[in-house]
């Protein structure tokens, strides 16, 4: 799952600095200040979980089944909040009404606050049981 963890913490920063570059470039002349603005964060927020991911595939002082639920939980984060927001931050460039899935980002903010309730769980479980 370390291997796993790393792998999805690599795609998910390649493609936020992807997706930061072809806002910043590819959609200033569509989107408004506020529309970019919104599209932006969604890549700070995926490239945050990108490096949270690559540091929990190394963590060896957390029990697997703890890093492994945090993979979970964070993936499902980042793919409902940040792509959610990619959506609703173009959402007048398509025909498609991505307001009407607009609940899901929050859903996504839930599992992103999640994964680090759970970090931190383990982090104090691990420290703990070795005695610190």
């Amino acid at each position: 799952m370390n291997k796993t963890t790393c792998i999805i913490g690599i795609v998910f920063g390649v493609t936020a600095i992807v997706l930061g570059a072809f806002g910043a470039h590819g959609l200033e002349a569509v989107l408004s200040d506020s529309q970019l603005d919104t599209f932006e964060t969604g890549v700070k927020y995926q490239m945050y979980h990108a490096l949270l991911l690559l540091i929990v595939s190394q963590l060896r002082s957390i029990p697997p089944n703890y890093r492994k639920r945090v993979t979970y939980l964070t993936t499902m984060g980042v793919v409902l909040f940040s792509f959610s927001i990619y959506f609703l931050a173009t959402n007048e460039l398509t025909g498609f009404d991505f307001k009407a899935i607009g609940f899901i980002t929050p859903i996504g903010g839930l599992l992103l606050i999640s994964a680090w309730g759970l970090l931190g769980f383990g982090v104090i479980k691990s420290r703990t049981s070795q005695g610190d």
